[in-house]
């Protein structure tokens, strides 16, 4: 599965899951958007079982994405996991901050846990090569490679300018060619890097006027509502933003339940007939501001207009429009649009517009999935 193949799903409506296996990781990175360390907490491994388990052969996701934290602090539970997914025909993926690749060779059990998926994603930018050297990771993925994995890289930088992302870019290119795509992001104001990220990506380079806000009228779909995220609590949340993510008590409208006390059937059937998920995927957060509330109250951000939705607008009324057929009909709309549109349009949306085509260096598909299974 190549990455080009997963972010072609990102804007489906429960075609992944992402399930944080830990909060807990060795590494110390100043922007890290989880603020890991060695003392968080750690999701239970019998719920995730479970919740994996009841994976069904008309009722289940196109992928599993394992995260944390660091996952392969727990790689056993990755191989479980996976191997079970696999058995209920469903492809998984992996996210590391390649602690292990500060070791020459890879421990047997690290190993194992990466063969058992069918994608592997490494974290590399100036704050993770503080901990682990690039030389390292690149040395690495070229032995997966020689394996026969699909691998990718997850790049962030200080807005699109920053010098850094030019020059990595180009020396993985020139050591990998097109077998190893990359997804650029740009470094947030969460998790660690709140103080500070937005003042770094200027000082880099970054265009000012990337921080303002869009046009509060235009639709502007949200395909990071679309799959369900299993927060290290076991809280289901039908956002990866990490505001949302961290948020307790969390969000009403986006919350989904507890892996607990859920199944992927019921949490599924949650994240596709919520009228207000539909709307936020189907509109986007600004546009039902605008249309909902007074438009003039609640933060400016794309994602902080979101969390604001419930205080800035009247929520009652959104349900309301996205209930029955028509929010179906709207939901499935948006989906189709961005499916068609294809991944490298979806990254320049939410990723590193400059270095977007870099998720398909081959081509990027033409078609994707059309709406929720």
């Amino acid at each position: 599965m190549e990455l080009v193949d997963l972010i072609s799903l990102r804007p489906v409506p429960c075609a992944g899951v992402l399930l944080m296996l830990t909060q807990r990781c060795p590494l110390h990175c100043a922007h890290c958007s989880t603020a890991s360390t060695m003392a968080g907490p750690q999701t239970d491994a019998a719920a995730l079982h479970r919740l994996v388990g009841s994976f069904g052969p008309e009722n289940r996701p196109e992928l599993v994405m394992f995260t944390g934290g660091e996952p392969l602090l727990r790689p056993g539970l990755v191989t479980e996991l996976a191997r079970a997914a696999a058995a209920r025909g469903v492809r998984t993926a992996l996210l590391s901050g390649m602690f292990f690749a500060r070791h020459e060779r890879i421990a047997p059990h690290v190993q194992e846990a990466i063969r058992s998926v069918d994608h592997f994603s490494a974290s590399l930018d100036r704050e993770h090569e503080r901990e682990v050297p690039r030389a390292a990771v690149l040395r690495t993925l070229a032995t997966l490679l020689d394996d026969g994995m699909a691998v990718s890289l997850h790049l962030t930088g200080h807005g699109a300018d920053d010098p850094y992302l030019a020059e990595v870019t180009a020396q993985v290119r020139r050591r990998f060619g097109d077998r190893v795509p990359m997804l650029v992001n740009e470094v947030r104001a969460v998790g660690r890097a709140t103080s500070w990220a937005t003042a770094a990506r200027i000082a880099a380079g970054a265009d000012e006027a990337s921080e303002s806000t869009p046009d509060r009228t235009r639709v502007l779909p949200c395909a990071m509502a679309a799959w369900p995220v299993v927060a290290a609590d076991g809280t289901v949340l039908a956002c990866c933003g990490q505001d949302a993510v961290d948020r307790r008590p969390a969000p009403e409208h986006l919350l989904l339940g507890n892996i607990a006390e859920d199944d992927w059937p019921t949490l599924r059937e949650r994240a596709l007939n919520s009228p207000e998920l539909r709307m936020i995927r189907a509109l986007g957060p600004l546009h039902l501001r605008s249309r909902f509330g007074d438009g003039d109250t609640g933060p400016d951000g794309y994602c902080a207009a979101c969390l604001a939705l419930p205080q800035s607008t009247d929520l009652p009324a959104i349900r309301a429009f996205g209930a029955g057929p028509a929010g179906e009909l709207l939901d499935r709309h948006a989906t189709r649009t961005q499916a068609e549109a294809g991944p490298v349009a979806l990254v320049r949306r939410f990723g590193c517009a400059k270095y977007a085509e870099l998720v398909a260096p081959g081509g990027a598909p033409s078609g994707a999935p059309g709406g929720p299974r």
